[in-house]
C-alpha cells in the first residue's frame, strides 16, 4: 500500500475518533479492518495467470477481466492506474451487506454521512451478522429495511482495489459489467447525491458491455444483452409506476391504519402486474427471486438508486454524440451545478424516456 494513502487511511480513522460517538466509532472500525484485510490478501494476477497452480477456470476469467481492464483503458477511456490488477479470494457470499432503510411511509432513504464519500443512501457492513443487526434495530424504530449483498465496491481510486472473487460469478458480461461500474465511480463521484453517481456508474456498464461484446464480433450476445436491458427497464418502470402510486397515497391525510392496508394493496397490485409483464416477456423468470421476498419502501429505493436515472444519462450520452469522453465532460459539468439545477437538467433529460440505446 502506498504511504500517501496509508496516511490517508489513518487520517480517516483520527477524524472518526474525533467526531463519533462510540458506537459509530465501531463501525469506522469494523469498515477500515474489512477493507485492510481486503488489501493484505491481494496477489498480482500476473502472476496467478503464470502459476501452474492457478485452477483453470479461474484463471480464463482473470485472464477475460486483464483484456476487460486494458478495454477499458483503450476504448471506454476510464483510469488507467493499479486498480483491479491483483486478485483477492475472499471464500464469502459477498464482500459486504448493506443496509437501505426508509420511513414506513416515505420513498425517502435514510442517509448516513461518511468522511470522503459524504451522505449515501445505505450502510455497509463487512460482516453479515453486523448487517442484520443493525437493521434490526432500525426495524425497532418502525423502518422499512432492505439489506443487499455486495460483489465489489470501489474505494474511488484512494487505493489500488482488487478484483474479488464476489464478483466472478456468473457470466463474463456480469464480471466486466462489474469492473467497469466500479472503474466509472473513479471518473466521477460527487458527495450527497447516491442516485447520480450509480445511475452514471450503471449507464457506463451497460454501454461499455454493449461496446465490449461489439468489438468482439459477438453480435448475437448483443441481442440477448439488450434484450435484457430491456427487461430491465420493463422492470423498471413496474416499480416506477408502484413508486408513484406509493408517494401519492403517503401523501393522503388519512388514518395510519388505512394508509398501511392501502400500501399493502399497492404492493399486491404491483406482484399481480408482474405476472402480466412475465407473460409479455414469454414466461421469462429472472425476477422471481426479486418478488418472492417481502417488497417495502426501503427495497423500492434501493432499486431506484440504481436505475431512476440511467435514460437520463442515456439521453445525456445522445447529446455528446455517443462519445463517451464527452460524455463524461457532460456529466461532470452537470454534477458541478448546485444540487437542485442539477435534479432539474436530470427530470429534463428523464422526460425524454431514453430506455435503450443501440451498440
Amino acid at each position: 500500500m502506498r504511504l500517501h494513502r496509508i496516511i490517508a487511511l489513518v487520517s480517516l480513522i483520527v477524524l472518526a475518533v474525533l467526531l463519533s460517538s462510540c458506537g459509530t466509532l465501531g463501525y469506522y472500525s469494523q469498515a477500515v479492518s474489512g477493507h485492510l484485510k481486503l488489501m493484505s490478501a491481494r496477489e498480482p494476477i500476473d502472476e496467478l495467470l503464470n502459476s501452474e497452480s492457478t485452477d483453470a477456470e479461474l484463471r480464463k476469467k482473470l485472464q477475460t477481466l486483464v483484456d476487460a481492464r486494458q478495454y477499458a483503458v483503450d476504448v471506454l477511456k476510464l483510469p488507467d492506474n493499479d486498480s483491479y490488477n491483483t486478485y483477492a479470494a475472499t471464500g464469502r457470499a459477498y464482500v459486504t451487506w448493506n443496509v437501505v432503510a426508509a420511513e414506513e411511509f416515505s420513498l425517502r432513504a435514510k442517509t448516513w454521512c461518511f468522511p470522503v464519500a459524504g451522505c449515501v443512501n445505505y450502510k455497509g457492513y463487512f460482516a453479515e451478522e453486523d448487517a442484520y443487526a443493525y437493521a434490526k434495530k432500525l426495524l425497532d424504530e418502525n423502518y422499512d429495511v432492505n439489506v443487499g449483498g455486495a460483489s465489489a465496491y470501489s474505494t474511488l481510486g484512494w487505493f489500488d482495489d482488487p478484483v474479488l472473487d464476489t464478483m466472478l460469478r456468473g457470466s463474463d458480461t456480469r464480471f466486466v459489467g462489474t469492473l467497469f461500474h466500479e472503474l466509472a465511480h473513479q471518473v466521477l463521484y460527487i458527495k450527497d447525491d447516491s442516485n447520480f453517481n450509480e445511475a452514471f456508474a450503471s449507464f457506463v456498464e451497460q454501454e461499455g458491455v454493449r461496446t465490449w461484446l461489439r468489438d468482439r464480433d459477438e453480435s448475437e450476445r448483443i441481442e440477448q444483452f439488450n434484450l435484457q436491458l430491456a427487461r430491465n427497464a420493463d422492470f423498471s418502470e413496474l416499480l416506477k409506476k408502484s413508486r408513484s402510486k406509493l408517494a401519492a397515497l403517503y401523501n393522503e391525510n388519512i388514518d395510519d391504519t388505512i394508509k398501511r392496508a392501502k400500501k399493502k394493496a399497492v404492493i399486491e397490485d404491483m406482484r399481480s402486474d408482474y405476472q402480466a409483464l412475465k407473460e409479455s416477456w414469454g414466461g421469462y423468470s429472472g425476477y422471481d427471486g426479486w418478488f418472492s421476498r417481502d417488497i417495502n419502501n426501503a427495497r423500492l429505493v434501493s432499486v431506484a438508486t440504481y436505475r431512476k436515472l440511467i435514460p437520463a444519462f442515456a439521453a445525456m450520452y445522445i447529446d455528446a454524440n455517443k462519445v463517451l469522453p464527452d460524455f463524461y465532460i457532460k456529466a461532470k459539468e452537470i454534477a458541478g451545478l448546485p444540487t437542485e439545477e442539477r435534479n432539474a437538467l436530470m427530470d429534463e433529460y428523464l422526460a425524454r424516456d431514453v430506455k435503450l440505446l443501440s451498440p
